[in-house]
This record gives C-alpha cells, sequence and structure tokens, in this order.
C-alpha cells in the first residue's frame, strides 16, 4: 500500500522500495528499543518530587513517557519525509541560496541566544517551549547549496583558488559556527558531507589531499587548546583508571568522558552473542549515560547480543549502497550531488555513532539516525530521505543519466517518455 501511494503512475517507475523498507524497519526498531531502554528515563523524569525509590505503579510516574514522545516526533518525521517526498527538486535549487543564508543565520543566532539543554554544547534554540537544534536542518541546507553552487561551477571546480579554495570558504560558513557552539561530532558530519559532494562534483584528488592534511594540522594545534576537545580525545585514547582521575581543577569532563566510553562497552560487552533479552539491560538503569539518545546502540546490544544488533549495521550498508546507486542514476548534476550528500550525511552520522558506542572513536555527541530519541534529527533526517527516494523516483528510466553524465548501457525498446523537470 505504501509503495503504492509512493508511486505517480508508470511514467517514472517505483521508488527504491529496498532504501525505503531499511527506514522503516529501522524506525520500527527504534520504537521497540526505546519501549524497552525508555522506562529508567521516563520514571525519572515523571517521578513525583521527594520520590526516592519511584515505580511504575506509582500516581504520576508515566513509564512510557519517552516513548510516547518518540513516537510523536516519528509522526511529525513522516510528515516530513511526504514534504520533502512531494516537493520538486526545482524547488530546493531556487531556495538554495536564501536557505544557505538563512541556515548560517541561525547557526550564528545559536551561539548567542541558544541553550545547553543539559549538554556541553550550546546548540539548541528553544521556541514555543520547544527545542530545534538548527545544526540538523543546516545539513540538509548545506547540501542543497553545494549542489547548486557545484553544478554551476562546472569545470571550475578543478581550479585552485575558483574550485578548492571557493569550496573551503563556502563549507566554512557553516563548520565554523557549529564548531564554536562546540559540537564535535556536528563538524565532522558537515566536513564529511561538503567532502563527498566535492568528490562527486568532479574535485581534483589532490586537492582533496590537501584538505585532508590541512584538516589534521589544524586537529593537531586546536586539540590541546580546547578543554573538552582535550578531554574527549584523551579519554579515547588512554581510558586506564589512572588517567580517568584528574586533578580536581580539571572538573569533571574528564571523568564523564571515561564513563561514558566505559559503560557503553560494559554494555555491549555483557550483551554476548545473543543479549540479555529485551527490558533485561542493567547498564541503562544506573550507568550508561544517553542510553536511549548518544548510546542506544550500546544499550540495545546489551539486551539484543551481537547476532541481532549485527542486522542494524547491515540496514545502514546498505542505505549506503543503495544511496550512492541513486546518485549514479540520477537523472541531472544537481539530483546526483543532493543524493551524494543525503546518503553520506546519513550513513557517515550512523558509524561515527557505532564507532563512539563500541569505543573506536571519542565521545562526539550524535544521534544514531532513525533510532535515537531527538526531534529534530528525526525529522531532519526522514525529511532528507523522502527528497532522497524522490531522487529515485524520478531516475527508475533505464535512460537516465548516470554519474559524471553517462549514461544507463541497458537497453530497452524506444517509446516516448515524459518525465517532470526536476
Amino acid at each position: 500500500m505504501l509503495g503504492a501511494v509512493m508511486t505517480r503512475g508508470n511514467r517514472l517507475g517505483r521508488v527504491d522500495m529496498v532504501l525505503l523498507l531499511c527506514v522503516v524497519l529501522l524506525l520500527i526498531f527504534s520504537i521497540v528499543m526505546i519501549t524497552s531502554i525508555g522506562v529508567p528515563k521516563s520514571i525519572s523524569l515523571t517521578k513525583p518530587a521527594g520520590s526516592l525509590f519511584p515505580s511504575c505503579g506509582e500516581e504520576g510516574v508515566d513509564c512510557f513517557f519517552l516513548l510516547r514522545r518518540h513516537v510523536v516526533r516519528i509522526g511529525f518525521g513522516l510528515v516530513a519525509f511526504f514534504i520533502g517526498y512531494k516537493i520538486p527538486l526545482r524547488f530546493w535549487r531556487k531556495v538554495a541560496i536564501p536557505l544557505f543564508a538563512l541556515i548560517i543565520i541561525s547557526l550564528v543566532a545559536v551561539l548567542v541566544l541558544g541553550s545547553t539543554s543539559n549538554t556541553f554544547a550550546r546548540a539548541w534554540l528553544v521556541l514555543a517551549n520547544t527545542s530545534i537544534q538548527p545544526a540538523e536542518f543546516a545539513k540538509l541546507g548545506l547540501i542543497f547549496y553545494l549542489a547548486t553552487w557545484m553544478e554551476r561551477r562546472g569545470r571550475e571546480l578543478g581550479d585552485f583558488r575558483n574550485g578548492f579554495l571557493s569550496f573551503c570558504f563556502v563549507t566554512s560558513l557553516v563548520v565554523f559556527p557549529v564548531l564554536l557552539q562546540p559540537d564535535f561530532g556536528s563538524t565532522l558530519v558537515f566536513a564529511a558531507i561538503a567532502t563527498a559532494i566535492y568528490f562527486a562534483a568532479g574535485a581534483r584528488i589532490r586537492h582533496i589531499g590537501l584538505g585532508l592534511l590541512v584538516v589534521f594540522i589544524f586537529t593537531l594545534l586546536v586539540v590541546p587548546s580546547i578543554p573538552y576537545l582535550k578531554y574527549r580525545f584523551t579519554a579515547f585514547l588512554n581510558p586506564s583508571q589512572e588517567n580517568c582521575q584528574p586533578a580536581a581543577t580539571e572538573g569533571e569532563a574528564l571523568r564523564n568522558y571515561c564513563w561514558q566510553t566505559e559503560q557503553a562497552q560494559i554494555a555491549i560487552g555483557s550483551g554476548g552473542a545473543f543479549g540479555k533479552g529485551l527490558t533485561q539491560g542493567i547498564q541503562k538503569s544506573y550507568w550508561l549515560p544517553q542510553a536511549t539518545d548518544d548510546f542506544i546502540f550500546a544499550a540495545s546490544a546489551e539486551e539484543l547480543g551481537f547476532f541481532r544488533i549485527v542486522f542494524v549495521v547491515v540496514a545502514y550498508m546498505i542505505i549506503a549502497y543503495r544511496g550512492f546507486y541513486i546518485a549514479q542514476q540520477a537523472t541531472d548534476r544537481f539530483a546526483e550531488l543532493v543524493a551524494v550528500g543525503i546518503t553520506s550525511w546519513i550513513v557517515v552520522q550512523a558509524f561515527i555513532n557505532i564507532g563512539v558506542n563500541i569505543g573506536i572513536m571519542p565521545v562526539t555527541g550524535i544521534t544514531l539516525p532513525f533510532i535515537s530519541y531527538g526531534g529534530t534529527s528525526m525529522v531532519s533526517t526522514l525529511g532528507a530521505v523522502g527528497i532522497l527516494l524522490q531522487i529515485s523516483h524520478m531516475s527508475s528510466s533505464p535512460y537516465a543519466t548516470g554519474l559524471h553524465g553517462r549514461r544507463n548501457r541497458r537497453t530497452r525498446p524506444p517509446q516516448r517518455r515524459h518525465y517532470t523537470t526536476t
């Protein structure tokens, strides 16, 4: 039924049902895991004042508080999904520049008027009692602008000044405000999105290599001088018991990052091959912070075990394959670059989050797409998937232009087709 709703007759074919199925399954998985993992936090948020040992049977305690809010957020995300699918790509091409200006203004506004929402980063704007994280919407805005900008640049992208330096300047307009929040995780995602689009547009490999070298040198110079980055990298490189007990003058930051990494690894390790079973996880109750948000992968691994949680990783790998295939089959350069940007955003963010959970990356504080308890992230990523599926729908023809202008070589008897301009 959903496939029928997503199909506009037989003129252009069907959307990528494999991609759609993966996203739907991840959403179902998120509902199941928030139901299982979110009870302790729900009790904590709804317990009566002064209650020392609240339980689900106590008056006023809502054990499914997070679940209810999560389902509502998925509902808003599905609205964004259908809006993203229905709005023609040509609209986003037209509004790319004013939209880019708007996201820069919103990111600067966060630095002045933003809220921390009980975290380290000043990354949220509170509007009508609702917290919104502009950086999540800025990812999509950056994708539209870079796709438009690079489509117009054409061969100039290979030039050092007009291509490489201009690309670095445009990207920095978004990256630096996010870095100043400070939001290290989102900074990595922005950089990955921009680099992927730049590469797909035909950038010179040596320019990309130079950019990576500059970023590496910048990281070596900046990390030791910014306390929160220093603490995160120190906890990642040497999370020993001695190293995680710094002097009191260094505050609780380093201890907190070491604690998060250690407890996430304990959760994953204690889950074993088949897990402890739904609702039976221990780490979510007292030890693992943000079990429904940044560390939902670790909390889920404890209850499901390795052989079940691995299917989540496989789902993101399938999304990567289908997303880049959609980009290859896109009918024009703008659609191709948008597909590359959206796919890179979802997949890179997913694997950064998973890398943090299993301890191979420093703590970044970003959500797991389609799974974590997060409103802005859920709405923005589902809206982006709607756009990606629209691109797949418009490029279903075997004669669609492939990556860098190459035609699909599949043959079909000639027939008259009418395409909607994107």
